[in-house]
């Protein structure tokens, strides 16, 4: 039996005091509703149904994949009538799986097993154990474990808010049950809403097998409400990566101090100091050490890479043993070949720079390309703008720029040459020459100091 799935982000989230919608709010760098189609993609269900609301236009806009299929329920008359907007989507011969874009941890493995375990004709479910479950529905079991009912926490006694299994509202439902229930479901609650919960009533009586399967983390069935809640489940999830790459290999000097926010690839025995955020594509070659408090966008670091403290590099290849930083910025389209040295303050953008050259204080390369043993002294500028479009700046093998020069392009800076300190260079620089082009320096004779 095959199985389509059902997303739910019709929600406002008010709670979260926001113009955005509520599943449009990043963790770990990508939208909620963005966590869950990533995990239905690996079960390899490719068009899944979303029921959006608030925020439609927003929605659609921010994920604007052709394989998604939209539906729109203007009015939101709780859970189960926003699964009865796609039944006309739905073949009887099918499953359904139904979701939460507002909880987007729920993993591919859990949602593998409810698929997996749960009989074909009958009701499958996702419950948890968790610490506190103030707000969500109990679930009721006989004396054989079998659920009988789910009570809402407003409806439920004393004894009954003790139980600390709840229901995560994740069901996989054969969608011909789904016909007979969804327009006989009531909607006498106090919120005058349809929920999707009510269904198991009728699967009872029925004599519908209900099936139940919990997650390995109760985290991942938590949906977010709040900004708070976010913040948590940003925590866990960051935990999470961490357990992971140090499971792999890699040394996390604090793992509640390190963030993942892409995709990412790092080989065995790197080290990451505190702080690193790690947004993107980043690949990270082997035994590469990650200063504390740096930033790496998609960024690839060839192995023996040595990023120290503060850097910020985004969009750029970096090749074997380089050594940026610290506080170094590396700007997008930016090539650093093997054994380069970056150095403290200093800016890379749209350039390249060859084996073993070195920029290591105080300087700005722009769309400029370096050869191989150069020497940048000092507080260096490529002046690559000159109002209108940007030029570019050539720096052959083995030329030496003295500290405190200026390179106004577009010019070329031949092979071996040498640029005096200070200089400020417009036109081509000789091979294996000095040019200087400063003014004289002379004392005046006779020159009296101002006084007050």
């Amino acid at each position: 039996m095959t199985t389509d799935v059902i997303i739910l982000a019709a929600g406002a989230g008010t709670r979260m005091q926001s113009d955005l919608p509520k599943v449009l709010h990043p963790l770990a760098g990508k939208p909620l509703l963005q966590h869950i189609l990533d995990s239905i993609r690996e079960l390899h269900i490719p068009s899944p149904i979303i029921i959006d609301g608030h925020g439609s236009k927003s929605l659609r806009a921010a994920l604007p994949d052709p394989r998604l299929r939209w539906i729109h329920q203007a009015e939101q008359a709780g859970t189960a009538h926003a699964v009865l907007q796609a039944l006309p989507q739905l073949q009887k011969h099918q499953r359904a799986l139904i979701l939460y874009g507002d909880a987007p941890l729920i993993h591919t493995k859990t949602l593998q097993r409810l698929l997996d375990t749960t009989p074909t004709d009958a009701v499958g479910f996702i419950t948890a154990h968790v610490p506190n479950p103030a707000g969500f529905g109990r679930i009721m079991r006989n004396a054989q474990q079998h659920v009988t009912r789910i009570v809402e926490e407003k409806d439920a006694t004393d004894i009954e808010r003790a139980i600390t299994e709840i229901n995560a509202g994740i069901y996989v439902i054969p969608v011909n049950h789904l016909q007979r229930w969804l327009p006989i479901i009531k909607n006498h609650n106090a919120q005058q809403e349809y929920y999707l919960p009510d269904i198991l009533p009728l699967a009872i009586a029925e004599k519908i097998a209900i099936h139940t399967v919990q997650p390995v983390h109760y985290q991942e069935i938590l949906g977010i409400n709040t900004r708070s809640q976010l913040a948590q489940l940003e925590r866990f999830y960051q935990l999470q990566q961490a357990e992971k790459w140090m499971a792999a290999g890699i040394t996390l000097l604090d793992p509640a101090r390190f963030d993942v926010r892409g995709d990412v690839v790092i080989e065995r025995d790197s080290v990451m100091d505190i702080n690193v955020i790690l947004e993107g594509t980043v690949r990270i070659g082997k035994r590469c050490q990650i200063g504390a408090g740096c930033i790496l966008r998609n960024v690839t670091l060839a192995d023996d890479c040595e990023i120290r403290p503060y850097s910020h590099i985004d969009g750029a290849m970096i090749g074997a043993h380089a050594i940026i930083g610290p506080f170094a910025r590396i700007r997008p389209e930016t090539t650093l070949a093997e054994k380069t040295h970056i150095g403290n303050f200093v800016e890379v953008k749209n350039s390249k720079i060859n084996v073993g050259s070195k920029v290591n204080h105080l300087s700005y390369v722009g769309d400029s390309e370096i050869g191989l043993g150069v020497n940048v002294g000092a507080g260096t500028i490529t002046a690559n703008y000159d109002g209108v479009r940007k030029n570019k700046t050539c720096i052959q093998d083995h030329a030496s720029i003295g500290s405190n020069v200026v390179l106004v392009a577009p010019l070329t800076v031949h092979a071996g040459a040498t640029i005096g300190a200070g200089s400020v260079i417009t036109r081509d620089a000789p091979a294996g020459r000095l040019t200087v082009a400063r003014a004289r320096q002379q004392s005046i004779e006779g020159w009296i100091k101002a006084k007050e």
